[in-house]
């Protein structure tokens, strides 16, 4: 495990390692919302066929 591959204080970041942290970041977020989005879908979805099989 080299230096850099450690915990960095915010003091020492060069604007282009803090961008890209920035960005992983944001990309991990925007992650978790397709996630959290297509599982309410399905629950939609499901709850939707179940209110179509049991009309009467």
């Amino acid at each position: 495990m080299s230096p850099e591959d450690g915990p960095v204080p915010e003091g020492d970041l060069t604007p282009e390692k803090r961008r890209l942290a920035e960005e992983k970041k944001n990309e991990r977020y925007v992650w978790w919302y397709l996630a959290y989005f297509l599982f309410g879908i399905h629950i939609v979805a499901f709850v939707m066929i179940y209110a179509v099989t049991h009309a009467k």
